[in-house]
């Protein structure tokens, strides 16, 4: 929120982008309760933070897959993007079954069942769903806005503002207070401006692949970066794992299955 709020003055697109937002709420094109997309990140956010380190992050991460690609076909069939409805194909449904199993698989040698808690598994995914609604949202809010980083700013302010209302929430009614971040290099703190440039780039995808498709080469990419890290800079003495390489081509094998963009057969 910090880097894109410093850019924006300075961005002619971004400022561009909001003037045109301005008008298209005047004008009726797009209702206000679309430009809320930002809230359903930061919830996701809140809900990752609670639930994984009561189920892990594999576990999560196989049921927060389950919640983005079930919701993913619904949002596209609705036609939520923007970019028209997409009929829930068997050849779309094998897809997403395909790239989730997949993603159980990459994660099996992680997952610790001592830990399964069916309320915790189903705030995974209702976390995932969120995060579909909320790529499918995104679609139509620059379809109006014409600027991918105007959207980037408008989800980093509403999900920075649901974060701190519920910050002071907590602080006030459940009595927490507030402590010291976990030590460490500076620079672990600058991952999120990653999400900057990714919610853009998701925000003009998802307008021309729809929300499942992309949803499928997200994960795919999740698990070759995932690959990548443990090739390169593993932690603890952690080896690849021939599970994440057959997740990784399971993956892809959804990718070709269900691709619904113009490379592929619809």
């Amino acid at each position: 929120m910090i880097v894109i709020s410093v850019i924006a003055p300075f961005n002619k697109s971004i400022k561009t982008g909001i003037r045109n937002l301005r008008v298209a709420v005047a004008a009726k094109q797009i209702p206000r309760w679309r430009l809320f997309a930002g809230v359903l990140g930061g919830s996701f956010v809140a809900l990752q933070t609670q639930v994984v380190p009561i189920i892990g992050v594999a576990l999560y991460s196989v049921a927060s897959i389950a919640g983005q690609t079930a919701m993913s076909l619904i949002v596209d069939r609705i036609g939520l993007t923007g970019g028209g409805k997409k009929l829930i194909s068997k050849r779309r449904v094998m897809a997403a079954l395909i790239t989730v199993f997949a993603v159980f698989i990459s994660a099996l040698d992680r997952i610790s069942l001592a830990s399964f808690s069916v309320f915790a598994v189903a705030l995974a995914a209702l976390a995932g769903a969120l995060v579909g609604v909320q790529r499918a949202l995104n679609g139509q809010i620059n379809e109006y806005s014409k600027a991918s980083f105007t959207t980037s700013l408008l989800n980093f302010f509403m999900g920075t503002s649901v974060l701190a209302l519920m910050l002071f929430a907590l602080l006030i009614f459940n009595g927490d207070e507030i402590v010291p971040l976990p030590s460490g290099p500076w620079w672990i703190y600058t991952g999120g401006t990653i999400g900057v440039i990714y919610i853009a780039f998701t925000s003009t995808i998802v307008q021309h692949l729809g929300v499942l498709t992309f949803t499928l080469f997200s994960v795919g990419g999740t698990l070759i970066g995932s690959l990548l890290i443990d090739l390169i800079a593993p932690t603890n003495g952690n080896t690849v794992s021939w599970y994440l390489v057959s997740g990784i081509l399971m993956t892809y094998l959804g990718v070709v299955i269900g691709g619904q963009s113009k490379l592929f057969k619809r």
